[in-house]
């Protein structure tokens, strides 16, 4: 398999493929060329257990500081907000 294929095995692993991908598959999974096929297939299963193996494994919690420091990150980018303009109609 060339580069591109085992591209679009990892999407079709994925669940994240596009109607152009759709077609290539397609092509892939009607070739003449059962090597090819089977090679595909294989690759795709190989990925699914991968991904498979990682959904398993256990996450470690942030650390309990994680919340407040990213929450005082976003508050520091911030642009103030503009000056209130008080609206006098008669002056």
């Amino acid at each position: 398999m060339n580069e591109r294929q085992v591209d679009l095995a990892h999407t079709v692993a994925l669940g994240s493929i596009d109607d152009v991908d759709h077609h290539e598959v397609q092509e892939l999974l009607d070739t003449e060329d059962p090597a090819l096929r089977a090679e595909f297939l294989r690759e795709i299963g190989q990925t699914r257990e991968a991904l498979a193996v990682l959904a398993t494994a256990t996450a470690t919690p942030p650390p309990a500081t994680l919340r407040t420091r990213l929450l005082a990150a976003i508050a520091a980018e911030q642009p103030a907000p503009p000056p209130l303009r008080v609206f006098r109609p008669y002056e």
